[in-house]
C-alpha cells in the first residue's frame, strides 16, 4: 500500500500534510541520509585540503563533482542507499558504501577507504542532524514565527485606541486597552526569541569516544582537535563541542527545544485569551462561503483555529520536552536511546508550524465588535473606584480604600449617576471633584 494523505498514521503527513510539507526537505527519512552524504563529501574534501600525504595527488578541481553528489541528491539515490542498508543492517555504513560507488565513477578508487576515515557513526549524525535543525529553523520556522509575530504587531497598532474593561480572576478589573494587551504577547514572543538566538547549534566531531583515537594514530604530528573545530565551525557552520563521549552531549539542543517549548506556550496562552475574547463577543468572526460550524447547530462560528493551534503546540511541547529531558542523558559513552529518539525531531516541529499557521488563519478571521467593548465598560463604573481612591489618598483624604469599597463591594448596581452622586459626598474641592468625575471607564485606561 502506497503512503497517502488517507493512510498516512500521523496527521503531520495526512491530514495537515499540505501545512507541514517543507519540513520534509529536512527532516524525512530521505534527508537525513541526504546530510549524512553532505558531511562525508565533505569531510573527504577537507582531508584533501590539510591534505593527507596519500590525498595530496587529488585535484581539487573535482570537488565540485563531489558536491554534487548530495547537492543533486535524489530519492532514486535514497532509495539506493536504502537498498544497501538492507544487508548492511547499518545505516551510516550504507551511505559509506554509495558514495564508494560514486567514487569508482569519479575515478577515485584508490582514495575511497578515506571516506569516513577514523570516524564513527555518531561523527556523522551528530553534525547531519545539528544541521538539518539549523537549516529547517532558518528556512521554515523562522519566516513562519515572524509572519505570525508580523501580524499581532499590525493588530496592536490597528487596536491602540480601543478601550477594553480587563479581567483579572474572570472579573472586572481596571480597564486596559486591547492593542496593549495584545503588546504583552508580542513582546514575550520577542525576548524568547532573542534567546533562541544565542543558543549555539552544537555538533559532535571526535571519533568513536570523542578523541580522535582512530586519527590520532595514524597521523599523531597532526592537531585534530584544531582540524575538528575548523571542520564543523568554518564548513558546517556549527559549534564543535569538545570533548565528548562518542556523542554530542546534547546540552544545546535541549536549550533549543526548552525555548521552542516556551514559545509554543506563549501562543497557547494567546489562542486561550482570544478564544475567551471571541466567547465574550469582543470579536465576530468572517464567514467563509460554504463552512460550517456544527453538524447539528447552523448558526455557530466556532474558533477552531485556536483550538486547533493550542492542540497541535501541545503535542509539539510534549515531545520537546521529552527530547531535552532525555537527549542530555546517555549511559556512559552512549546507549541508543538518543538515535532512537531523534528519528522523532521533526515531529514537535511539524506540530509548531502547523500550530504557527492555524493561529495566525484565527488572527486573521477576527472582526472586532466594538459596541460590545463600549457595552461592557459602561456596564461596569464601579472600576474607577480604584482611580478615585487612589486620586483621595494623594489628596490625604481619610480612609479613602475603605470609603470606595463600602460603596463598590455590594450586589447592587454601579453606574455613572451613582459614582457621580458618591463624588458629590466627599468633601474635597470643587475642583478634586471635578477631576474625580472626568474619569470614565473609558478613559482610565493607563499609558
Amino acid at each position: 500500500m502506497s503512503l497517502s494523505v488517507l493512510n498516512a498514521i500521523s496527521p503531520i503527513d495526512g491530514r495537515y500534510r499540505s501545512k507541514a510539507s517543507e519540513l520534509a526537505s529536512f527532516f524525512s527519512e530521505e534527508a537525513l541520509i541526504k546530510y549524512r552524504v553532505l558531511i562525508e563529501i565533505e569531510y573527504f574534501i577537507a582531508l584533501c585540503e590539510l591534505p593527507l600525504p596519500q590525498l595530496s595527488d587529488v585535484d581539487h578541481n573535482i570537488f565540485d563533482d563531489l558536491r554534487a553528489i548530495y547537492k543533486e541528491f535524489s530519492a532514486e539515490d535514497a532509495l539506493a542507499i536504502k537498498k544497501i542498508e538492507s544487508v548492511t543492517n547499518h545505516d551510516v555504513k550504507a551511505v559509506e558504501y554509495f558514495i564508494k560507488e560514486k567514487f569508482d565513477t569519479l575515478g577515485l578508487s584508490k582514495h575511497k577507504e578515506f571516506i569516513h576515515f577514523g570516524l564513527t557513526s555518531q561523527d556523522i549524525n551528530n553534525t547531519a542532524i545539528p544541521l538539518s535543525i539549523k537549516e529547517a529553523m532558518n528556512e521554515v520556522y523562522v519566516p513562519e514565527y515572524f509572519t505570525v509575530l508580523q501580524k499581532l504587531k499590525e493588530l496592536v497598532e490597528e487596536w491602540k485606541d480601543v478601550p477594553m474593561l480587563a479581567r483579572t480572576h474572570g472579573q472586572p478589573a481596571s480597564p486596559s486597552r486591547l492593542g496593549k494587551e495584545l503588546a504583552v504577547f508580542v513582546t514575550r514572543l520577542e525576548e524568547q526569541f532573542n534567546l533562541l538566538n544565542d543558543i549555539p547549534s552544537a555538533a559532535k566531531f571526535g571519533g568513536a569516544t570523542g578523541n580522535f583515537n582512530a586519527h590520532h594514530v595514524a597521523y599523531p604530528d597532526i592537531d585534530w582537535k584544531a582540524f575538528g573545530k575548523t571542520f564543523v565551525q568554518e564548513k558546517l557552520g556549527l559549534h564543535h563541542s569538545f570533548p565528548t563521549t562518542q556523542i554530542e552531549h546534547y546540552d544545546h539542543m535541549a536549550a533549543l527545544f526548552d525555548c521552542l517549548k516556551r514559545i509554543n506556550t506563549i501562543l497557547i496562552d494567546l489562542d486561550r485569551d482570544v478564544w475567551t475574547y471571541v466567547s465574550m463577543d469582543y470579536f465576530k468572526q468572517k464567514i467563509k462561503k460554504g463552512e460550517v460550524g456544527s453538524s447539528a447547530m447552523p448558526h455557530k462560528v466556532n474558533p477552531i483555529d485556536f483550538e486547533n493551534s493550542e492542540g497541535n503546540l501541545g503535542i509539539a511541547n510534549a515531545i520537546f520536552e521529552h527530547l531535552s529531558a532525555k537527549l542530555p542523558i546517555s549511559r556512559l559513552q552512549r546507549d541508543l536511546t538518543d538515535s532512537t529518539v531523534l528519528r522523532n525531531v521533526g515531529v514537535p516541529f511539524g506540530h509548531t508550524i502547523i500550530g504557527f499557521k492555524a493561529t495566525l488563519k484565527g488572527l486573521n478571521k477576527l472582526l472586532l465588535n466594538e459596541t460590545k467593548f463600549a457595552q461592557d465598560l459602561e456596564n461596569n463604573w464601579a472600576v474607577v473606584a480604584e482611580a478615585i481612591q487612589t486620586i483621595l489618598r494623594r489628596e490625604g483624604y481619610p480612609n479613602p480604600y475603605e470609603a470606595l469599597k463600602g460603596l463598590t463591594r455590594t450586589n447592587e448596581a454601579i453606574n455613572k449617576n451613582s459614582i457621580s452622586n458618591f463624588i458629590d459626598t466627599l468633601e474635597v474641592s470643587n475642583t478634586i471633584k471635578d477631576e474625580l468625575k472626568r474619569i470614565t471607564p473609558s478613559n482610565y485606561t493607563g499609558v
